[in-house]
């Protein structure tokens, strides 16, 4: 039975491994006007949720983690390519308590490096594969297909009037779950995984990448804004029909409802009003709301989890989602 300590440092150790492969990936590259940007996001150490899933989804199924490193950073280059994109669209100043790329170098700088992350890549997929490898193209690119489509949304979401919790639900399963399914498996194929293993794992992704953006949605207004490395209150400010935002708009009543249409109307608010709406989010109660969806959505990945053999993999895929709900960045 592994023990919460004993999990925490095997997260650690394979972050460590992460961070410093990723070091190398694109030290020596040139033009350095293409390759620095892009450095410097990787170079930032986030969680690296992503290549971890894939690792662990691996080691699930009796594979070998050394395999599938290359993937592992293939996958967290695609996630970087994903945010600098969206910190342009959203106009977003501040990631991870950093200068978002496009503001630090320029909007042309970074569309290009994100282009090049994107590429890369693609060619650290592809590197050592030892299995038929055209499945793990195909799961590959079709979660980086489902995160544009779920952008897209997100981004017509900002200039519709009326968006519906569902809308939003299948929204949120492009941009963010799509690709955590991906990598459970691409991870799992690269371990030889059975089609049901697979299958199981993903969908695993899939759930825990829900309660990973709603838990995202309840961070934003309810986060410390130096643990969660960016502006509080900025769904509201760029006018995002967030989780939160459509839960309170199904019960508002009266001049509160009229509050969250101006909200609407005016595509966001002034950043003197996030706490006005923080105020509304509680005494409507959908902050309580959120965390029991999140709750949820993780007891729904775990129950795909019980499906898969290995002990030892139950137990860490457990302790991965419980630390992702307790969170504060």
């Amino acid at each position: 039975m592994i023990s919460e300590k004993k999990f925490l440092l095997r997260l650690e150790k394979e972050r460590n491994t992460i961070n410093k492969k990723l070091k190398h990936v694109l030290a020596k590259r040139t033009p350095r006007s293409l390759y620095e940007p892009s450095d410097y996001i990787i170079a930032d150490k986030g969680k690296r949720l992503r290549p971890l899933l894939l690792l662990f989804s691996t080691e699930a199924v009796g594979g070998a983690v050394k395999s599938s490193y290359n993937a592992a950073l293939a996958v967290e280059m695609l996630h970087n390519f994903t945010l600098i994109h969206d910190d342009i669209m959203d106009n977003a100043d501040k990631r991870r308590n950093k200068l978002t790329v496009h503001v630090k170098y320029d909007v042309n700088t970074a569309i290009l490096a994100g282009d090049g992350l994107l590429a890369v890549a693609y060619e650290y997929l592809l590197k050592n594969l030892t299995i038929p490898g055209n499945k793990i193209v195909e799961y590959f690119t079709n979660g980086l297909l489902e995160v544009c489509e779920g952008q897209s949304l997100d981004k017509e979401f900002e200039l519709l009037n009326s968006v519906s919790l569902k809308d939003y639900i299948v929204m949120i399963t492009k941009k963010t779950a799509a690709m955590m399914e991906m990598c459970c498996a691409v991870g799992a194929h690269l371990g030889g995984g059975s089609f049901e293993e697979i299958r199981a794992l993903g969908a695993y992704g899939k759930n825990l990448g829900i309660a990973f953006q709603i838990q995202d949605d309840l961070l934003d207004i309810t986060g410390d804004e130096k643990d969660f490395g960016k502006k509080i209150g900025g769904d509201l400010i760029e006018g995002k029909k967030t989780f939160l935002f459509l839960s309170a708009l199904q019960l508002a009543k009266g001049n509160d409802k009229k509050l969250l249409h101006t909200m609407i109307q005016n595509k966001g608010i002034q950043p003197s009003q996030v706490q006005t709406y923080k105020q509304l989010y509680g005494k409507l109660g959908v902050l309580d709301s959120a965390r029991k969806e999140i709750i949820r959505y993780t007891k729904k990945a775990l129950q795909q989890v019980r499906k898969i053999q290995s002990q030892n993999a139950q137990e860490i895929f457990t302790f991965l989602a419980y630390s992702l709900i307790q969170r504060t960045t």
